[in-house]
């Protein structure tokens, strides 16, 4: 039996104090609480590809913590990103560098990492200064989400303001970046988070404003990476029409379902991937919870949990795939103001 550690992240407002840790296992969906590691608004946390560091944002850039044999947490330090508290984090896979994105400032930024596991100096940062689509609530660039191509010789960072996904490249040995292609979106329709397929041949974004989902096949060309849009599709249900933003995405760990999360219909979109890689909306249906900010698919592929930031909840589904329909499991787990998960398989 497997076991697993996980980091849920939140705004420290209200009774919320930090990382709030939960196991499991792999044969019960369910979270037994072991504890809190206080941090001022870590809202988005992200694992080191070895899984011996966990790094959050907060108000005073990034901190990291070591990840110890228990699964608890020991803090090494925290360090400035010479701008606002960033929204997204990733690590390149040796643990070498960390990549911030800024929505409010509009900043890209790139840390290295030291050997301990530290967050060290900025090595690059680029500020994105054009006007944004919508004038009423952007005026100025959003750097929602920023990710290493599998190859890690590029950074895609989604600008949800300008609604773009800019491609840089990017030097290993200097930790630099530098404006290399743009990926244009429809016009306002706000691209908010992009994930890989786990065979690293494929794309999925998010957009926030119109409430969809797009398929990009993914390549190398000679220029640098290449994309293809082959699909799109509603992330609401038939007739929906108050107001929503599709927020996050998962996909299970054989690229077979797409999980796309919605607030305002405060549901979770279930897309069945078929063989020419088109999605099939499989169900549209309530995670009984407020703002569905993150999600998580368990191993088995059978069950998920809805970060649920606006009702203070963790809610865990069944999914049964046949019949096209989720069950919960269980009663919420109760956390202040919940904003994202991280998990680690314990040894």
């Amino acid at each position: 039996m497997d076991k697993y550690r996980a980091y849920v992240g939140s705004y420290t407002r209200g009774e919320s104090k930090g990382i709030y840790m939960y196991d499991f296992n792999s044969e019960e969906a369910v979270f037994v609480a072991q504890g809190v590691e206080e941090i001022t608004n870590p809202s988005f946390l992200t694992l080191s590809d070895d899984g011996e560091y966990l790094y959050s944002n907060c108000d005073e850039g990034v901190a990291a913590f070591k990840i110890l044999p228990d699964g608890n947490l020991k803090y090494l330090n925290r360090h400035s990103v010479q701008g606002l508290r960033p929204c997204y984090l990733q690590v390149d896979s040796a643990n070498e560098y960390l990549v911030s994105s800024g929505y409010y400032d509009g900043k890209l930024t790139v840390s290295r990492i030291n050997p301990d596991g530290t967050v060290g100096e900025v090595t690059d940062e680029v500020f994105m200064k054009s006007p944004g689509s919508i004038i009423s609530r952007n005026n100025r660039c959003h750097v929602n989400c920023a990710l290493f191509t599998p190859d890690e010789k590029y950074i895609l960072a989604v600008d949800l303001g300008m609604d773009q996904i800019k491609v840089y490249g990017f030097d290993r040995s200097t930790g630099k970046i530098a404006l290399k292609d743009i990926v244009r979106c429809e016009i306002d329709s706000g691209p908010k988070h992009i994930i890989f397929s786990k065979d690293k041949k494929y794309i999925y974004l998010t957009h926030e404003n119109d409430n969809m989902v797009t398929e990009y096949a993914y390549s190398m060309g000679k220029k640098g990476p290449v994309f293809d849009k082959i699909d799109q599709q509603s992330t609401l249900p038939p007739k929906f029409s108050e107001d929503n933003c599709a927020v996050t995405l998962k996909i299970t760990e054989d690229d077979s379902y797409l999980f796309v999360t919605n607030s305002g219909d405060n549901s979770v979109a279930i897309y069945k991937i078929d063989e020419a890689h088109k999605m099939n909306r499989m169900c549209v249906l309530p995670v009984s919870g407020i703002y569905p900010r993150d999600i998580y698919i368990f191993p088995d592929k059978q069950h998920f949990a809805s970060i649920n930031q606006e009702s203070n909840s963790i809610t865990i589904f069944g999914v049964n795939y046949e019949k096209g329909y989720i069950y919960m499991k269980g009663r919420p787990v109760s956390v202040p103001c919940p904003t994202c998960i991280a998990v680690k398989k314990m040894k």
